[in-house]
């Protein structure tokens, strides 16, 4: 009896407990965590559910490394804000799966990325047939990101990152056919530099920006 209240006891305590920690995240819901998020999470499972098995133990050997996690947690995202290198290699970026109506293979191939889970995503957001999209995007949480054609199915421009925390996309002046000189050009005639840039996208043949001063 005293096992089985101790068991009860523990599963409340650790229920409240991780919430808190969730809490201290910022954490919301399943699709916000990334594969940091996702690894940390595992963990805390786990320890939470050897502590409530054993009862033998104390909490603290299980508290301790979920407080230790959390930390991490917190740190990891603070370094993933900061670094745009970081964030990239262990959150991942997000890929064009569909441009200008076309389905981008190779890309979708690099992500192992299938058809079926294009068409299956497609469905969810209720979409027909492929020809109803201009643009999709497959994010890093898994997610896919869908832009209809308009009513009259005529092309538009999605904005397109050219500067994102300082550092240059190269992808998107490839795609738009300019070079890193024709996008300095552009910033010197404003009498900025890239390292004055905290984000900048190219919309309808217009770069619009945000300086490092604006935030």
């Amino acid at each position: 009896m005293n096992e089985l209240m101790s068991v009860v006891l523990r599963t409340l305590f650790f229920y409240f407990f991780i919430i808190l920690l969730y809490r201290i995240m910022g954490k919301r819901e399943i699709g916000q965590l990334g594969i940091i998020d996702l690894i940390i999470s595992i963990l805390m499972a786990e320890l939470v559910a050897i502590s409530i098995e054993d009862v033998e133990k104390s909490l603290w050997v299980t508290i301790l490394p979920l407080t230790l996690l959390t930390g991490l947690e917190i740190i990891l995202a603070f370094i993933s804000i900061k670094s745009r290198w970081f964030r990239s290699i262990f959150g991942g970026k997000t890929s064009l799966i569909v441009c200008d109506g076309k389905v981008n293979y190779k890309e979708m191939i690099k992500q192992r990325y299938s058809m079926d889970d294009l068409l299956i995503s497609l469905r969810q957001k209720e979409v027909k047939n492929i020809d109803e999209v201009e643009y999709a995007f497959l994010e890093p949480n898994g997610k896919l990101s869908i832009f209809k054609y308009n009513l009259f199915h005529s092309k538009t421009m999605y904005p397109m990152p050219l500067i994102l925390d300082g550092s240059i996309n190269k992808k998107t002046l490839e795609y738009l056919g300019y070079d890193e000189k024709w996008l300095e050009n552009k910033l010197a005639l404003k009498h900025l530099t890239i390292d004055d840039i905290f984000y900048a996208f190219y919309k309808k043949n217009k770069i619009y920006l945000i300086t490092n001063a604006e935030l």
